[in-house]
This record gives structure tokens, C-alpha cells and sequence, in this order.
């Protein structure tokens, strides 16, 4: 996959969570006219304040869909997108929310006692509760999918919705038995509105920031990164937000003193990074050198003599050798058998990765010998020496 492909698939990413925030738009506007409808008729003013409550979420998804268009969009002076417009349009749905919450809890305040009619607000309540929350779940999982800040934050607002919309549905059964409860589930339902925005303003704030990579992340990378040849370790691993994407710069050690040798495992680095984390839309790799206690050679074999064999993928087993950095004497030796020796198509690739995870230095190739296993070795930066040129 190269970095052509990391981008489609980042800006099919922005596609899917715009048409999901799109969906939330609309359906916000009918529960907002379907709960502000009854709670008219009813008198309900706890379903009236939750109607108001989903008519701002119209407002507040509006933004994130906002949001999610603007991120897309290039710009000479932004080159990876204007992904941090997800945590503005969280900012925005953050303060919508908190307004709302103070609308709520005044009308909860200097409203009147008044048992609504159940008969056609509980009914409503109990299908806006389904909604938000089904949806709520929904959007959340795909926010998470697809790393949008802002599509997280419509569905959290969802899922509040849905609570408040449970207080509202207490009071209302409350109605039904002659108590007049509307007025405190309003209050209520303000609270619960009131936490949720609280909740998303610190978030967006975080955001905007400039706060760290997760932690799952950052151990996930460096794993990664040390998987790979030449790598002795990662000596620092730092990153930062930019909305749902992550900027990323690494230090590491390199078993290695030649510098363009270096130069090619950390652009092979950038690539692969950005290919296993597509949230990470750009990586720089600091590489570092330093004296290597030993390192590893190996040669495809044809048994445990280590007889050379005619061919490295389709070598019988490949003797691993670690040889002490400074006289060169073999420390240890061990034969690995070639799992894939018989594999009737991608012999070479899956030779060659095989081998990567090995970590060699050095690899020794049959004379006149080529092929996708060598060529991702050398890729990688590992020596590709012929019999007799041993280091």
C-alpha cells in the first residue's frame, strides 16, 4: 500500500462520517418536531424541554457536519487537512449544548405545577427514547471506526438525549398516577444537558491543545517500529492530536553507522507507519547510532550442516547467526525451518517477512540469486552479501 492509498482511504473515511452526520441532522429535526409537538399538545413542559434539547442537537450536528466538510479541504498552508475543524465543531456542540441546558432548568424553575396528558406524550417519550438511543450506539461505534472527534460527539450527545428523555419518561408515568412531576424531570433533564456539554467542552478544548497521542497508541507504534530490522530500539516516541488524525515523530536506534542506510529504513518507516496507522497523517524518524554488543546474519541452508541451498525462498531452513559486534566470532547459532518453502503463490513475500521478523543484519544470497524476499530485505536496510563477502 503506498501513501496514495493511506489518502483515499482517509478521505473515504471523511465521505462516510459526513453522510453519518448528515443522517443526524435529520433525524434530530423530526424528534425535535415530534417531541416539541406532543409535548405542546400534552403539556408536557419536561417533553417540550427535551424537544428543545433535540432541536439544538439539529444545530450541534449541523456544525459537526460542517466540520467534517472544512477537514477535507486542502490548503497549501494546512498540507494534511484541516482535520482540527472536528474539534472546533465539538467546541461549537459543546456550547450549543450548555445553552440549552440553562433554557431547560430556567423554564424548570419558574414554571407551574401541571400534570401533562400521558396518554399522548408517554407514548412519544418511550419512541424518542428507542431512537436516541439505537442511534446513539450506532454513531458511536462508527465515530470510533472511523476516528471522528466529532461524530463521537454527536453520539454522546445522543445517548444524553436518551437519559434525559428516561427522566422525562419517570415523570411522565409519575402524571399518570396523579403526580405532578413534570416540572422536576424538566429540571432534570437540564442537568443531565448540562453535564454532557461540560463534558464535550473539555474535550474539544484538550483537543485544540495539542494533547498527546493515547497511550495504546504510542505503545502500539513503538512496537511496531522495533519489529523491524536494523532497529535496535525506539528511544522516544512523542505525538499529538490533530483532530481524529495524529502527528507523530520518533527517535530511534539504528544498528548501523552507514548514514544512507539509515536515510532508506526511515523513509520505509514513514510508509509503513502510515500504512498500519492511517490515523497518523504525518511521522517524522529521527535515526540515531550506536554500538551494537552483536548482530545477526543468516543463510539460507539446505539442512543442519549449513550447506548453502540454491535459492533463499525456497531454502529447507536458514541459519541464524548472532556474531559479537567487535571480533565478529559466532556467539550463537540457530536453524529455523522455512515454513512457506512449498507455498504455491507469494513464496517470496511471505519468505521475506518471515526473515524481517528475524531482525538480521547480514543475509547471505545464493550466487546469481534475486527476488521479492531479497528485495525487501534490502528495502529494510539489511546487508545482502554473497558467499565469501561476510562481515
Amino acid at each position: 500500500m503506498n501513501e496514495r492509498t493511506v489518502t483515499v482511504e482517509g478521505d473515504n473515511d471523511l465521505v462516510a462520517a459526513r453522510k453519518r452526520a448528515a443522517l443526524s441532522v435529520l433525524l434530530n429535526m423530526i424528534l425535535a418536531l415530534v417531541k416539541g409537538g406532543a409535548g405542546i399538545l400534552s403539556g408536557s413542559a419536561a417533553l417540550i424541554g427535551d424537544a428543545v434539547h433535540s432541536a439544538a442537537d439539529v444545530f450541534a450536528s449541523g456544525a459537526a457536519l460542517v466540520g467534517l466538510w472544512i477537514a477535507g479541504k486542502k490548503h497549501p498552508s494546512f498540507p494534511f487537512g484541516l482535520y482540527k475543524a472536528e474539534n472546533i465543531a465539538t467546541l461549537v456542540i459543546a456550547l450549543a449544548v450548555i445553552m440549552v441546558a440553562y433554557e431547560i432548568g430556567r423554564d424548570a424553575l419558574i414554571g407551574g405545577e401541571t400534570i401533562p396528558d400521558t396518554a399522548l406524550a408517554l407514548p412519544v417519550a418511550i419512541g424518542s427514547l428507542i431512537v436516541a438511543v439505537v442511534f446513539g450506539l450506532f454513531q458511536l461505534r462508527c465515530g470510533k471506526k472511523l476516528g471522528s472527534p466529532a461524530l463521537i460527539a454527536d453520539a454522546r450527545d445522543y445517548l444524553v438525549d436518551g437519559a434525559s428523555t428516561g427522566v422525562v419518561i419517570i415523570g411522565l408515568i409519575g402524571a399518570s398516577f396523579g403526580f405532578a412531576l413534570d416540572r422536576w424531570a424538566a429540571g432534570a433533564v437540564s442537568l443531565f444537558v448540562l453535564w454532557a456539554g461540560f463534558e464535550l467542552l473539555v474535550d474539544a478544548v484538550r483537543d485544540l491543545l495539542d494533547a498527546a497521542m493515547p497511550r495504546e497508541l504510542v505503545h502500539d507504534l513503538s512496537s511496531l517500529v522495533e519489529k523491524q530490522p536494523l532497529v535496535s530500539r525506539v528511544l522516544g516516541c512523542v505525538g499529538r492530536q490533530a483532530g481524529g488524525r495524529y502527528i507523530a515523530n520518533l527517535d530511534i536506534l539504528l544498528r548501523t553507522n552507514d548514514h544512507l542506510v539509515a536515510d532508506r529504513v526511515a523513509d520505509r518507516l514513514e510508509v509503513l507507519v502510515k500504512k498500519e496507522f492511517p490515523r497518523i497523517v504525518m511521522v517524522h524518524v529521527r535515526t540515531h547510532f550506536g554500538h551494537s554488543e552483536s548482530h545477526r546474519r543468516i543463510t539460507p541452508v539446505i539442512d543442519h550442516g549449513g550447506a548453502m541451498a540454491e535459492g533463499l525462498a525456497s531454502a529447507p531452513w536458514f541459519m541464524v547467526e548472532d556474531l559479537d559486534g567487535q571480533t565478529k566470532a559466532v556467539t550463537e547459532c540457530a536453524f529455523v525451518r522455512n515454513p512457506h518453502r512449498d507455498a504455491p503463490k507469494r513464496r517470496g513475500l511471505m519468505v521475506g517477512q518471515m526473515l524481517m521478523e528475524l531482525k538480521p543484519d547480514q543475509v547471505i544470497r545464493p550466487d546469481g540469486h534475486a527476488g521479492t524476499a531479497l528485495a525487501l530485505l534490502e528495502e529494510a536496510g539489511v546487508d545482502i552479501l554473497r558467499i565469501g563477502e561476510e562481515k
